[in-house]
């Protein structure tokens, strides 16, 4: 299967595609489009793409009401007591992606305790998932596993003084997770996101494991884009 990430999967909807919509907060996070224009940057220094966006949002109330069958809502977690309220506020029977590792909001010095997320997990779901950060440690990889995780997106944009990269720069890590998840956990499903710009990149991570794979930052280059859609 093929994915398409927030911020483009809230736009993108094009047959064979599943949309990841958000991320969404509890509460609305003012200010989109001005923190696009003020930190959406081709970076030249690392030849790719960077933001400082930091979940700006409508929040969850509106991504409930917009939800349409067979999409998926991200939702980004920004501290513990929001749990519990999303938890509440979120039907059972909606798909979701957990975003614990945005670089841009997420201090990985504050964690909350992670054994709280598993109460999202349920058989009404067809999707779970957790979205990783391209710099988390095995044993984070572990506990989420342990605490009945199955569905790993690899992986969030890479933490840098401009806030988070994105791009071909996020493979070499994925180039580690992936092997690590998919030979320790032979019952886990792999979503690989980070640099597929070609086919080519889609074979590479299917080599490593990966049993999908989600699009981002290729979607700025619309040629590159539909050539890619083309071919998967």
């Amino acid at each position: 299967m093929f994915f398409v990430n927030p911020p483009f999967g809230n736009y993108i909807n094009l047959n064979g595609l599943i949309q990841i919509k958000g991320s969404y907060t509890l509460e609305p996070r003012d200010g989109l489009l001005l923190q696009i224009i003020k930190t959406l940057r081709y970076n030249f220094k690392y030849m790719d793409w960077t933001n400082k966006i930091g979940l700006r949002n409508p929040g969850i109330d509106n991504a409930i009401s917009n939800y349409r069958k067979g999409n998926i809502i991200s939702i980004a977690i920004l501290k513990e007591s929001d749990i519990p309220k999303l938890l509440e506020k979120i039907p059972n029977d909606i798909d979701i992606e957990i975003n614990v590792s945005c670089p841009n909001v997420n201090d990985e010095k504050k964690k909350f305790d992670y054994n709280l997320l598993k109460n999202f997990i349920n058989n009404k779901r067809r999707w779970c998932i957790i979205k990783l950060s391209p710099t988390i440690d095995n044993q984070l990889i572990d506990k989420y596993y342990n605490i009945g995780f199955r569905q790993f997106h690899c992986s969030n944009t890479v933490p840098v003084t401009e806030g988070g990269l994105s791009g071909k720069a996020i493979i070499p890590y994925n180039n580690k997770i992936i092997p690590y998840i998919k030979n320790k956990y032979n019952d886990t499903t792999v979503i690989a996101g980070g640099g597929i710009k070609k086919y080519t990149d889609v074979i590479n991570y299917k080599k490593i494991g990966a049993d999908h794979f989600s699009f981002s930052t290729v979607i700025f280059c619309p040629y590159l884009f539909f050539n890619l859609y083309r071919n998967i």
